[in-house]
């Protein structure tokens, strides 16, 4: 096993000779929620093993109890990133950072960090395998789906509850009715139920489904059983089922989506009057930081 330790929010390391490539999320303490310089940290990742030509197969895994807990919304590390200053993250001054208009400006900030850069993982030159457990909430949701795979441990909850918790339509790469179903879809982000692994596994979004202390090592065995496929015939199964779907309209639907999110973002501006782009909590919606875990979709519950 090979490690490179240039990462602070990630890490990343080799396998079996380097076909494999292993990026784990490591901010465990805040249930791998995404700031800025994780996600800057990833997408190099990402860059590296796609420039390596030995690798055949990225598993993209979280470290701790859950893979991840989607955006960070207010931890030191994000506000230290996020606001003006000498420790402000570098990529807040590039890609739209600097412009006068708040909604322009936050609209092509999330075009950068949450809505391409998760487009162009998807299209990874490389097979890419989600290894996810506990829970997998709102932009969770993105990283994993960008994958071609998702493993999952058996303890693993899968919800967006933007809709619910900051009066959202969902996070910014939208691909909720291709990865649940439409019907499903609405029930999910209008309740913000969460759905276990067994019933991702029964929907088809989930691969594959292993006990917790065995998720590592299994994800590993699925790995090597893609990588002993030659590059050029998996590349093209993964492009052939992309393309496919891209021609049924996942892509320009996601790119409208997106900017439904941010008309979205508009609407609370407006209605706040203060610039705040989401509903606040415990005054239009429910108080996000005191409401718990989701519960489970079930059917015989309303």
């Amino acid at each position: 096993m090979n490690a490179v330790d240039k990462f602070e929010f990630i890490r990343y390391e080799t396998l079996d000779e380097g076909r494999l490539a292993r990026i784990t999320l490591n901010r465990p303490k805040a249930r791998n929620a995404q700031n800025r310089g994780l996600l800057v940290e990833l997408d190099e990742a990402f860059g590296l093993a796609e420039a390596d030509d030995t690798v055949r197969v990225v598993i993209l895994a979280g470290a701790g109890t859950a893979f991840s807990a989607g955006h960070d919304m207010g931890s030191a590390v994000h506000r230290q990133e996020s606001e003006p200053g000498p420790h402000a993250h570098p990529s807040t001054r590039v890609h739209g950072g600097t412009r006068a208009g708040a909604v322009e400006q936050q609209m092509l900030q999330e075009w950068q960090h949450f809505f391409a850069n998760t487009r162009n993982w998807r299209n990874l030159r490389k097979i890419t395998i989600a290894q996810v457990q506990g829970n997998v909430l709102a932009a969770g949701l993105m990283l994993m789906w960008a994958c071609d795979l998702i493993v999952a441990a058996e303890d693993a909850v899968f919800a967006d509850v933007v809709g619910t918790r900051l009066g959202m339509c969902g996070v910014e790469y939208f691909a909720h009715p291709w990865e649940f179903g439409p019907r499903k879809a609405k029930e999910l982000l209008l309740t913000g139920d969460a759905l276990d692994a067994e019933d991702a596994y029964r929907l088809g979004m989930v691969s594959k489904v292993f006990p917790p202390d065995e998720l590592g090592d299994r994800t590993v065995e699925f790995a090597r059983r893609i990588a002993q496929r030659p590059t050029m015939t998996a590349l093209l199964i993964k492009d052939s089922v992309n393309q496919t779907m891209d021609t049924m309209g996942f892509s320009t639907a996601l790119q409208s989506n997106f900017y439904l999110h941010q008309l979205n973002h508009a609407h609370w501006r407006d209605v706040n009057g203060d610039g705040y782009p989401a509903a606040k909590p415990g005054v239009d919606i429910a108080d996000w930081r005191t409401a718990g875990p989701p519960r489970l979709a079930r059917r015989d519950i309303p």
